[in-house]
């Protein structure tokens, strides 16, 4: 017989914020008062993950496929019991999948001193990557680490936290490969990569730490929503990374990444926070095959505070990005860009805030990477309209962007004012927001 301790058979349950009830009522559409969030369903043209059918999660589950988890391991095996079937799994209370710290996965004889010693460009040189015994048993702990921090998501699964405080510290979501996935009111720790790659040939061979692990990555999947959580360093901000052989030794990667084929996602009301590369849509010029009329992705009502680049850096898709603000910090200003032009993409912002320090170049916001027209209306910077290509070809003329999309958006709820964004967004997006 399999263990059952971890499944939650109770009907009603107060965790914190309000009671939660199972069963489904009415039209389907996303309520917070009086229902289980486990059940709830994206509603009717609510973004791109409401088309084609719409993404139910695991709202069907039977009693039996109801999870309630408190440990990493618990998490795990809730996904792997029943397949396919629907089921709905609540986190409770902040599971860690690195619980026992990166010295766990060491192996082989890797020693971080011992690594720095045989790579250092004063004595290894920057002409080939590096090889040998220690990148040998860098390898080896990868592995070990990538085997126990990464959860793949099955199809028609709910994964949703229990009250205000619930979440993941270090552990990658991996929803690769399926169909139909809900995931909200989870604080999400990004994964931090234990044994970053020292490549000496990269970045003109001057050298550079390249790292693994996103928090959450959508690979090859249709039908994704993304909900009411926040995505962030946490403990492990890249402001308090040490910095080896000249170069910051990077330990993060992505935060949110839509990749590979993936179609139909909704990410709407979470909170990106203190991230440096946050959302690839789209992550190769050279996958067209796979990416080529798909991508469709919508992002709206999130707060993206005090990240770098890439919110979103679009290749291929129809993504539409509306009334989400955009925080930039001081440290932030000189280096920073929100909207990434890629390969064949087709940006449509429209109805977003953002909020910039002194000084900082409006310019920037925009970033083309290739030759893509983008749509991008009735955007607000420090409250005031901004024709944001305008600016951008004004300001970094060698950078031209071209007006017009060639689409628009049809699959929205309630488009508020760009004015109002900052303060509906900082009292309803995020983690514990929903409950």
């Amino acid at each position: 017989m399999r263990p059952r301790y971890w499944h939650a058979h109770v009907m009603t349950s107060v965790v914190g914020c309000t009671a939660l009830v199972l069963g489904v009522t009415g039209t389907g559409v996303a309520q917070a008062q009086g229902r289980d969030l486990g059940r709830q369903v994206l509603g009717a043209g609510d973004g791109w993950g409401s088309a084609e059918g719409g993404t139910t999660g695991g709202s069907a589950a039977d009693a039996d496929h109801v999870y309630t988890v408190t440990t990493w391991a618990q998490f795990k095996a809730a996904l792997r019991d029943g397949g396919d079937a629907p089921k709905i799994i609540k986190v409770k209370g902040m599971i860690d999948a690195v619980a026992e710290g990166c010295e766990a996965f060491v192996t082989g004889g890797y020693d971080l001193q011992q690594y720095l010693k045989d790579y250092d460009p004063a004595v290894y040189g920057n002409d080939q990557v590096a090889k040998g015994p220690q990148e040998d048993a860098r390898v080896a702990s990868m592995a070990n680490q990538d085997s126990a921090i990464k959860a793949g998501i099955p199809s028609n699964t709910t994964i949703v936290g229990v009250g205000r405080n619930s979440g993941i510290l270090g552990g990658s979501l991996q929803i690769k490969g399926v169909s139909n996935v809900i995931v909200r009111n989870l604080t999400i720790e990004a994964p931090l990569d234990c044994f970053p790659k020292w490549d000496p040939t990269d970045d003109d061979h001057t050298g550079n730490w390249n790292s693994e692990y996103d928090a959450v990555v959508v690979f090859g999947t249709d039908h994704v929503w993304l909900d009411h959580n926040t995505f962030t360093d946490g403990r492990h901000p890249d402001s308090e990374r040490p910095v080896y052989f000249g170069k910051v030794f990077q330990q993060h990667d992505g935060l949110t990444d839509i990749v590979r084929g993936s179609n139909y996602v909704t990410v709407s009301w979470n909170r990106f926070q203190d991230h440096d590369k946050n959302m690839l849509i789209g992550n190769s010029d050279s996958t067209a095959a796979l990416d080529a009329g798909k991508l469709k992705v919508t992002l709206h009502h999130n707060r993206f505070d005090g990240i770098l680049q890439r919110s979103p850096r679009v290749r291929f898709g129809q993504v539409d990005v509306y009334n989400n603000h955009y925080v930039v910090t001081e440290e932030q200003k000189d280096d920073y860009y929100i909207f990434g032009v890629g390969l064949s993409s087709q940006l449509h912002a429209s109805d977003n805030a953002i909020t910039l320090p002194a000084g900082a170049s409006v310019g920037k916001a925009l970033k083309r990477w290739n030759d893509a027209p983008l749509t991008a209306e009735n955007n607000y910077v420090n409250g005031r309209p901004t024709d944001l290509i305008a600016v951008h070809n004004a300001e970094i003329p060698s950078e031209f962007l071209r007006s017009g999309a060639g689409w628009t958006p049809t699959l929205r709820t309630e488009v508020d004012s760009p004015r109002a964004v900052p303060g509906i967004v900082a009292n309803r997006a995020g983690a514990g927001k929903v409950c």
